[in-house]
Order: structure tokens, then sequence, then C-alpha cells
């Protein structure tokens, strides 16, 4: 085989990966969103639906893995060829994460349907989740255009996103000051939206591999984050 012929293999290996990547992050970007919607409405079908999508997300995950290990094994990729393979699946893995997380959420939706709800909390988190999912989207697509520009501005629209759970660890603390019947569910909401807090992190990440891809560089300056409430205390995957 020619030098040639190997480079448009490699080419057409490593578009079909990308491929993948890009479905994998819209069912990312649907698991959030339907995830929020089955908190605010209260709709346990929907819940389910997130939690069995979860499984189609991590085949797909190591379907991507496979294909970048196959690629890297037979095509003995250049540095800056091996460069975006690499990130691919670093990408692929934040993809991942926060998948799970949207799969806990809709867990908690559950859970938090068989108790008093808090006002405004779903509504608020919705807004906070379709802000992560636009972070979501614009990262990829930064990935897509190898758009640096866009990349820094996912970074630093992570700080918005803080700012959202903060304000809410506020309001849900003055819940359960109010009331303690609301403590239970507001240990819940806090859960949910440290999850969400954690999905705008891995959308900065993926934007900082963008950044990576195109620079060679990771950035220098400390990531933009708002300043941190003390959190209640709850973890988990």
């Amino acid at each position: 085989m020619t030098e040639q012929h190997i480079l448009r293999a490699f080419d057409r290996d490593l578009e079909a990966i990308q491929e993948m990547v890009m479905r994998m992050g819209g069912m990312v970007e649907t698991a959030i969103l339907q995830a929020a919607e089955a908190l605010d409405a209260r709709d346990e079908d929907l819940a389910g639906k997130v939690r069995a999508a979860d499984k189609a997300i991590d085949a797909l995950e190591e379907k991507i893995n496979e294909e970048a290990a196959r690629l890297i094994a037979l095509r003995a990729p250049a540095a800056s060829d091996l460069r975006t393979v690499l990130t691919v699946m670093k990408i692929a893995a934040s993809l991942e994460r926060v998948g799970d997380y949207a799969k806990n959420m809709a867990k908690r939706a559950n859970v938090l349907g068989h108790m008093a709800a808090i006002p405004g909390a779903g509504g608020s988190l919705r807004r906070m989740a379709r802000a992560v999912v636009q972070m979501l989207s614009d990262a990829l697509d930064a990935y897509n255009s190898r758009d640096v520009a866009l990349a820094e501005d996912v970074r630093n629209r992570d700080r918005d996103v803080d700012q959202m759970y903060n304000a809410l660890f506020r309001e849900f603390l003055t819940h359960m000051m109010e009331d303690p019947r609301n403590i239970t569910a507001c240990m819940h909401l806090h859960f949910i939206a440290k999850n969400v807090e954690r999905m705008g992190d891995h959308a900065t990440t993926i934007a900082e591999q963008v950044i990576y891809l195109v620079t060679g560089a990771l950035p220098e300056e400390t990531r933009p984050k708002a300043d941190s409430v003390t959190t209640i205390g709850i973890e988990g995957k």
C-alpha cells in the first residue's frame, strides 16, 4: 500500500470515529435535557428512558476507544494525527461522564417525584441544564471547526454555570432552614445541581482539548470559576 493510500485510509477511519463522537454528543445533550424535563415535570417514564439510554452512550464510548486504538495500531499516525486521535478519546470520556451525571439526575427525579415539590427548583435546574447543553454543543462545534475562539468562549461560560449552582445552593439552604421537612428533597436537589455543575466542567474540559489540539498546548491560565459556596457533602457517581 502506498503512503498516499495509507493517509487516505487514516483520514477515512478518523472521520468515522469523529462522526461517532458527534453522535455521542447529541445523545448526551438529549439525555441532559430529558433528565431535566423529567425532574421538572415529575415524569417517571421519561426519567426511565434517560437511564436506559445511558447504556447506548457507554457502548458508543467503548466503540470509539476500540476504533481509536485500532487506528493507532494499524496506521501508526504521525505526531499531529496522533494528537487528534488522543483528543477524540478524551472527548468521548468526558461525554460518557456527562451521560452518567444525566442518568443520576434521572434517578433522583424518580425519588423526588414522591416528595413535596420545592417551589422553582425544577425550573431553575432546567435553565442550568440548558446552559450546560449549549456549552457542550458549542465545545463540539469548536472541535469540528477547530475554532479556538469558540472554545475559549465555552471555557469562560463555565463561570456562569458556577454562579447558577451557587444561587441554587443558597435557595436550598433557605428552604431547609424555613422548614426541616424540606431537608431530604433539598439534599437530592443539591446533588443534582452539583452534577449539572460538573457537566459544565466536562464541557469546559472538551473546550480545553480543542485548544490543545489546535495550538499544541493547554491554556496556561487557570480556568475562570465563580467563588464556590460550601457544599452540603453528597457525593456519588
